[in-house]
């Protein structure tokens, strides 16, 4: 990059310069799904206090929303408020959380799949790969149906689910930390 003379090199962007942050946080997320696919009550316990967590930053979101957001303002208070009630019970009792998680999985799956299975039939003209939908439909409402089953198969399919989840995040967050450090201008500010 060429400068004019009397003009300074423009500085890095400040998000640029805290790029080691994603790299710590990238780091925890893997450590956090490795403990979590060890499949012990502390796992449990963890998605639990995670799901808490979760939800507190959800009632932060809502609260902000109500403040900015012209309409429905009264609607993104009520959702704030709920959040934040539930995070406080998920952080009460982390582990009546975590089964309660796990006892929906299986009925998630198979909603979701169901919803799959119809949108690839529906759109079966329009896509040459309609029929991956169709598939992966199927698969979600098996596996789902295999989950309700038996509420210690809900337990693993979501304790596996959280914890490829916690380390696929970390890998990511890992590599967008090296990218950041390495071209610290193609973060926008």
């Amino acid at each position: 990059m060429t400068t004019a003379v009397g003009i300074t090199r423009p500085r890095e962007p400040a998000i640029g310069a805290l790029w080691w942050v994603l790299l710590i946080t990238g780091a925890l997320w893997i450590v956090v799904g490795l403990y979590v696919l060890q499949a012990h009550l502390g796992s449990a316990v963890a998605i639990g206090y995670l799901v808490a967590f979760w939800l507190f930053f959800a009632a932060v979101a809502e609260f902000v929303e109500a403040a900015v957001v012209p309409g429905w303002r009264w609607l993104h208070a009520v959702l704030g408020v709920l959040f934040l009630l539930g995070g406080f019970a998920a952080l009460l009792s982390p582990f009546q959380t975590f089964t309660v998680l796990a006892s929906l999985i299986g009925f998630f799956l198979v909603i979701k799949g169901t919803a799959d299975f119809v949108v690839a039939l529906a759109v079966r003209h329009e896509l040459d790969l309609w029929w991956m939908g169709l598939i992966a439909g199927l698969i979600e409402i098996i596996i789902g149906i295999w989950a309700i089953g038996y509420p210690g198969r809900s337990a693993a399919l979501l304790l596996i689910w959280v914890g490829i989840g916690a380390i696929i995040r970390g890998i990511a967050e890992i590599v967008m930390a090296f990218h950041v450090h390495k071209h610290p201008e193609a973060v926008g500010v």
